[in-house]
């Protein structure tokens, strides 16, 4: 069934949903510089259009001055079939409610009339997790906008740093990245809820979003930071599992090696500020952080 196959393609949408920002007026590009040796670190979004095809000369040249280029993941030497194994043993993994068990009947009843707006029969998602069925959604919709993985920052700079012979350093696994889904499903109604308001109006969210992305519009991008973080226990349980947790993790796992040899690392563009980013993260550990 097509629908649930690409359901996987989304994993790389949501976090761009959620995780997307600059500052400035073009895309955030920074060294990182400790022991006389420069890494760089460039914020990205997972889906793109047909105008952000071809990475900036400043990025490409990061890429080919650095030893290693660092993403968050890398699929790309992973078939289709591969990626559908992964996800089938990963779902049979765990134990999986059905939408009415994990979703209150209000919102499933909001979830039931979304997918009847578009033609598509809710029975389609039988056994299927909830965050899978989310994942669906905003794919569905990054999809009617005009946006695709194709175009996405991170598959570009994994196909030019290959193009350059260049190692490349995936932070997560494919299960890994699965897991994070699941932890913020254990708020599965409040998740639904959110995703499905959200998109009430996504054409124009998604729209204005990327816009912001392409002209480096900070306050607005930081908006969306807030709508998506704000101070309900599941924005609080999505931004710890989605962005603080990975990021800690992520310095405690590059820094040393920074510290050696050149990295271009290049990950969703708000895990860099603020409090939990990596550029404070990784001042903590000594390193010189400038735009450039």
């Amino acid at each position: 069934m097509k629908l649930k196959l690409n359901v996987v393609q989304s994993l790389f949408f949501v976090i761009t949903f959620l995780l997307s920002t600059l500052s400035q007026a073009a895309p955030a590009l920074w060294s990182a510089e400790k022991n006389g040796v420069t890494s760089y670190l460039f914020g990205t979004v997972h889906v793109g259009d047909t105008s952000m095809n071809g990475l900036p000369d400043q990025v490409q040249e990061a890429i080919k001055q650095s030893k290693y280029t660092v993403v968050e993941l890398d699929m790309s030497n992973l078939s289709p079939l591969d990626i559908q194994r992964k996800l089938a043993n990963f779902v049979a993994s765990t134990e999986v409610k059905s939408l009415q068990e994990a979703l209150s009947p209000a919102v499933y009843k909001q979830l039931k009339n979304y997918f009847t707006k578009r033609g598509i029969n809710i029975e389609l998602f039988r056994g299927q997790p909830a965050w899978m069925v989310m994942l669906t959604i905003i794919q569905l919709e990054y999809q009617k906008a005009g946006y695709s993985e194709k175009f996405g920052i991170d598959k570009q700079v994994i196909a030019h740093a290959k193009q350059l012979n260049k190692s490349i350093k995936p932070l997560e696994t494919f299960e890994q990245q699965l897991s994070m889904f699941r932890e913020v499903a254990k708020m599965s109604d409040e998740m639904m809820g959110q995703t499905l308001s959200q998109m009430e109006d996504a054409k124009t969210f998604i729209n204005d979003m990327i816009t912001a992305w392409k002209t480096g519009d900070e306050a607005r991008l930081n908006k969306y930071y807030h709508l998506s973080f704000d101070d309900t226990a599941y924005a609080r349980l999505a931004e710890k599992t989605l962005l603080k947790d990975r990021n800690h993790a992520w310095v405690k796992s590059l820094s040393s090696a920074m510290g050696k040899e050149s990295h271009f690392i290049a990950v969703g563009a708000l895990h860099l500020p603020l409090e939990h980013g990596l550029i404070t993260l990784l001042k903590e550990q000594g390193f010189t952080i400038k735009r450039i």
